[in-house]
């Protein structure tokens, strides 16, 4: 060893000739590098929320009995987009309280139900409503139960001729 105190020992094989040492070195460098990576991803979910507060209308009703009516009834047949599962009216997720909010505020200021789903469906497409409107894109959604009864009604009837 050398006197120098700002001498670093090598980890070049060359120098040291301790395979077993540099190995090891190296797998403790790994497992940081692991565990780090491993920290910093489990973290990472835990900012995907905003700190925004929700907005006004996404969990208080409107004052209007029947206007309220209208907007809970429009928000069970829309789709929550975060959700895909659940509608906007029974989702937690924040972009449902957005759409919630949304919804509420055009009924109040006089909207018509209809007007706030074709504006929806504009926005982010069909998919967004739980009734489909039958057009171009949609077509094959309505057809495909038809056609899996079809299928089905005329396997059972090759089938029953076989037994004939």
């Amino acid at each position: 060893m050398s006197a120098d105190p700002h001498h670093r020992p090598s980890t070049s094989l060359r120098t040291n000739g301790n395979l077993l040492s540099f190995v090891l070195s190296g797998a403790k460098r790994s497992r940081r590098a692991l565990a780090l990576a491993l920290v910093i991803g489990l973290a990472v979910p835990a900012h995907a929320d905003s700190n925004r507060p929700p907005a006004p209308y996404a969990y208080k009703q409107l004052e209007d009995p029947r206007q309220e009516a209208e907007a809970t009834a429009l928000m069970g047949e829309l789709r929550c987009l975060v959700c895909q599962g659940q509608s906007i009216h029974d989702s937690d997720a924040e972009m449902a309280g957005d759409m919630r909010h949304l919804v509420r505020t055009r009924i109040k200021a006089g909207e018509s139900p209809e007007d706030i789903r074709a504006f929806l469906i504009d926005r982010y497409g069909s998919w967004v409503s739980y009734q489909p409107r039958l057009d171009r894109e949609t077509w094959f959604l309505w057809a495909f139960p038809l056609l899996l009864l079809a299928v089905g009604g005329w396997l059972v009837l090759r089938r029953l001729k076989v037994r004939r």
